[in-house]
């Protein structure tokens, strides 16, 4: 009895590594700069897969109520799953008290979320900006599982190793002896976001298009759009 070995030739290669990934890195990125009475945070408009362009105007910034928005940047089917659960829960506590929820109390909230899911966590990076009770900026921002730390500027996402040591220095000040750090105002913090984009779009592929600008005042959301290299 013969038997043809090609019917074999599945058994002899040599041995596969079987792979899956449940994420994707859709590029993207954020910024977020606080003042004594406002906040400013921006990011590209770019949506990627890998070396693919999905979406040319695609803005990673969400508001949530009158005084917060949320930045979130990274695989994007779980940026929205994350914005979902955020606004549902939101919609739950207005119902129910009949008011907005605090930015004090939706950075928790955040923090919980990601907590909640760190055996399976989102990929997404994620800063909650808006205006205390006080009326002052602030920024938070998290790791993937739900640590949060409370400050006055942040970068996130792609260009992320491009943007930081740049607000560390002119924001913050850090290494610099004899050095304070300068009073933001938006003039200031405007033409900083618009530089520190300008340069990571010459340096990341994952970053361009065009940035979306909001300013974040006890009067209101402002947005401005600035166009971007599309290459």
């Amino acid at each position: 009895m013969s038997f043809d070995m090609q019917y074999m030739s599945e058994y002899q290669r040599d041995p596969r590594k079987h792979y899956f990934s449940p994420y994707s890195d859709n590029g993207g990125t954020t910024v977020a700069i606080a003042g004594d009475d406002f906040v400013m945070v921006g990011s590209d408009t770019r949506l990627v897969e890998r070396f693919a362009i999905m979406s040319r105007n695609q803005s990673k910034v969400f508001p949530l109520t009158s005084k917060t928005m949320v930045a979130s940047t990274g695989c994007w089917a779980d940026v929205l799953s994350l914005q979902k659960d955020l606004q549902s829960r939101l919609t739950l506590y207005s119902q129910e008290h009949h008011d907005e929820m605090s930015t004090t109390a939706i950075a928790q909230l955040m923090s919980t979320l990601l907590y909640w899911r760190r055996f399976f966590p989102y990929y997404v990076s994620n800063m909650v900006v808006g205006l205390d009770e006080q009326g002052v900026g602030v920024v938070y921002h998290y790791d993937p599982v739900g640590h949060m730390e409370k400050g006055r500027f942040s970068a996130a996402g792609a260009s992320v190793a491009q943007i930081q040591p740049l607000l560390d220095n002119q924001l913050g000040a850090l290494n610099m002896h004899d050095t304070q750090p300068p009073k933001v105002t938006k003039a200031f913090a405007h033409q900083l976001m618009h530089d520190v984009f300008i340069s990571a779009t010459e340096r990341d592929t994952n970053t361009g298009d065009g940035c979306v600008l909001y300013t974040l005042t006890k009067d209101g959301i402002a947005e401005e759009e600035v166009p971007l290299r599309r290459d």
